[in-house]
């Protein structure tokens, strides 16, 4: 038997047993408040980490070494796969990519134990890292059943694997995009741990939300960055012309990332007011759900996708485990309902916290309209039978109005203060970003865009970049580069991205040209204003495959749109190229090489505007989350009773309780503030 067969067994069976005795160590000491088992817990953490770091170092080191004697290997694995794809593989199949979740999820809850050390005692820890081990159990125990990545194989003599999935061998995205995702998918599981901590507890003041913070606009930040990274690679490597297409696998992770964004955004309401406390819960709860949910949808076989992997036995059990967080989340959400009454009310919807609330019911509308459209095929042929397709044009047609109106809401929540706002602050602070709206609008006229939706795209985009610059140059004005961090400020930044995002969603999907043409060696056509001419076929051979690369002239510039012939499996996959610029994108994709036709080369042109605004405006929202990590200026902290851990075990509930970790007390609930003109809180009065 192969040593890595071994090794990786070990490292998941190491990880569940960890995982199994843990969860019953936490249970028996919670019970027993005996807080020496609840710091053995923390321990065993570091092996339930350690089981999965085993078990991944095992799985590449099988793919490092071409070691066929793991049947993973003999069907994800070749000689002749190049090297950052062989690394990659261990991702590319259902199998590896839970031993890749068990790696992400162990090193979470190592850090979440190292963060909350110096806690050990205190019950709401213990039942968070008791949730982090049930959901540790889980994940190990599909490897030990039907995700199991250490099944030995007796290769014969000279076997040689198929590789990847060729079309996961052609753009170097796929050995980041999917890592990405991972981080933020599994990173959603902590702040899910302290919600049900919180509610196990009756701790539901605003302490808990202290605690996850950080944690959640870390997991936020790599979601975000796995969306639109897993669009460029759509877009790179697929040739259709586009960058999402409303696949299930798609909106799968889509769904928690506006979920999660609904958080981010009604968790200040919550700090600051006491408010939302059910709405927020919930919202936890759901972006936790969803990411189990987008996982059976990747991996139990129920949709067609390129993204999806092949059918299993693992799409029962990932549903009936949704399900349970389901029920578990609701029926403690009820049980609690008495006492997760707001202490406090909006006072006026001209308000920070009015802004934000609509901000959270119109992303909770997007997210049922894509839950609507995913999952309702599935539930129609569930139910009877019928294979039932819900294509772009519902997605778009339903989520257009609704993007345009979370456009608007950017323009004002940022200039709004907290609990009312008069008129005539209203239009002091809103005559900028209206000249810059009204700019935007008037310059995408002179230049010739057309069409009510991107028109409108473009006006309130230039309205909420003005707001959002506004707050940036005042609190730079105030505060000098220091200005920009924090979650206020940083948070305007990662709008910036939003906003470029949303512009090139509207123009490259009004204004794009695409066109389909035949030319024999030497001819031209000319398309877009563009002269493109076939100067012929170059055929290169490679270890695992043969690439037929056309050469085409574009205005000067020579595109290579290629179709590559793997050797093992046999199957053409394309390769467009394309010519980008600041303004627009040119891609070309061959639909049939002049071997198939008798002489001419068939293919599609696409021309679209500001396909570089996604990749720059995605690179804009990193660089604001990371801005946003760190502590601003002016911090604030809840207090309402935040129920910390007193030495009786008790909590403690007065009402201006100080926060650990806090520098600055927060105004008594109920008390009337006011916001500066930079958009910082200031002292209440």
């Amino acid at each position: 038997m192969s040593s890595n067969v071994v090794l990786g067994d070990l490292g998941v069976v190491a990880g569940f047993s960890a995982s199994v005795v843990a969860i019953g160590v936490a249970g028996f000491g919670l019970a027993r408040r005996d807080q020496a088992l609840l710091r053995l817990t923390r321990r065993l953490a570091w092996v339930v980490a350690g089981g999965g770091l085993l078990a991944f170092i095992a799985l590449e080191r099988a793919l490092i070494t071409r070691d066929f004697g793991v049947a993973y290997v003999a069907e994800q694995g070749s000689s002749t796969t190049p090297a950052l794809y062989n690394f990659a593989a261990a991702w590319s199949a259902l199998d590896g990519s839970i031993v890749l979740w068990a790696l992400v999820l162990g090193g979470f809850t190592v850090a979440m134990a190292w963060k909350f050390r110096a806690r050990d005692g205190d019950p709401m820890f213990g039942w968070a890292l008791l949730t982090m081990f049930v959901v540790n159990a889980f994940f190990y125990g599909l490897m030990l059943g039907p995700t199991d990545p250490f099944v030995p194989f007796d290769a014969p003599v000279g076997f040689d694997g198929p590789g990847p999935n060729p079309l996961l061998q052609g753009n170097p995205l796929v050995a980041f995009h999917p890592p990405m995702l991972y981080l933020g998918y599994v990173g959603f599981t902590v702040p899910f741990a302290f919600a049900i901590a919180a509610l196990v507890t009756g701790r539901l003041g605003e302490g808990w939300l202290v605690e996850i913070r950080r944690w959640s606009l870390f997991a936020w930040g790599f979601l975000t960055a796995g969306i639109v990274l897993g669009a460029w690679w759509a877009y790179d490597t697929l040739g259709w012309g586009g960058y999402w297409g409303w696949d299930p696998v798609e909106n799968a992770s889509f769904l928690p990332w506006l979920t999660s964004t609904a958080y981010l955004h009604s968790v200040m309401v919550q700090e600051r007011r006491g408010m939302l406390r059910v709405w927020n819960l919930s919202l936890v709860c759901s972006t936790f759900a969803l990411t189990i949910l987008g996982t059976f949808l990747t991996r139990s076989g129920v949709i067609e996708s390129v993204h999806a992997f092949s059918e299993g036995s693992v799409g029962p059990l990932l549903i009936g485990f949704f399900g349970a967080v389901v029920v578990v989340t609701v029926g403690l959400i009820a049980w609690r309902g008495d006492r997760l009454r707001s202490p406090g009310l909006i006072d006026s919807p001209l308000s920070r916290e009015g802004s934000f609330l609509a901000n959270n019911l119109v992303l909770a509308a997007f997210a049922f309209i894509v839950l609507l459209g995913t999952v309702f095929p599935l539930i129609a042929e569930a139910v009877n039978g019928d294979r039932l397709s819900v294509g772009a044009p519902y997605f778009e047609r339903m989520t257009m109005p609704v993007g345009l109106l979370l456009l608007f809401l950017m323009a004002i929540a940022p200039v709004l203060p907290w609990r009312k706002a008069s008129g005539e602050l209203l239009s002091r602070r809103l005559v900028w970003p209206a000249w810059l709206g009204t700019a935007a609008l008037v310059f995408s006229v002179a230049i010739g865009a057309r069409g009510v939706a991107p028109l409108v795209a473009f006006g309130l985009g230039g309205f909420a970049a003005g707001a959002a610059l506004r707050q940036l140059v005042l609190a730079t004005r105030r505060h000098g580069p220091r200005g920009l961090f924090g979650r206020a400020n940083g948070g305007m930044i990662v709008h910036l991205g939003v906003i470029m995002i949303a512009v090139a969603l509207a123009s490259s999907n009004a204004y794009l040209q695409q066109a389909e043409f035949s030319l024999a060696e030497g001819e031209s056509v000319r398309f877009a204003g563009h002269d493109i001419t076939f100067e012929g076929i170059r055929t290169t051979t490679f270890d695992e495959r043969i690439e037929q690369a056309a050469l085409l002239d574009l205005d000067g510039n020579v595109l290579t749109p290629a179709v590559n012939q793997y050797v093992l499996t046999g199957r053409a996959i394309g390769d467009p190229d394309t010519d980008t610029s600041f303004t627009r994108d040119i891609q070309v994709a061959i639909s049939r090489l002049p071997s198939e036709t008798g002489g001419n080369l068939v293919f599609r042109v696409t021309e679209q505007p500001l396909i570089l605004w996604l990749w720059t405006g995605g690179a804009v929202m990193a660089l604001g989350t990371a801005l946003a990590l760190f502590p601003g200026r002016n911090r604030r902290n809840p207090t309402d009773p935040v129920s910390w851990a007193t030495a009786d075990g008790g909590t403690a509930q007065a009402a201006a309780a100080p926060v650990p970790g806090a520098d600055a007390p927060r105004e008594p609930v109920g008390a009337i503030s006011r916001t500066d003109d930079a958009g910082t809180p200031a002292p209440a009065g």
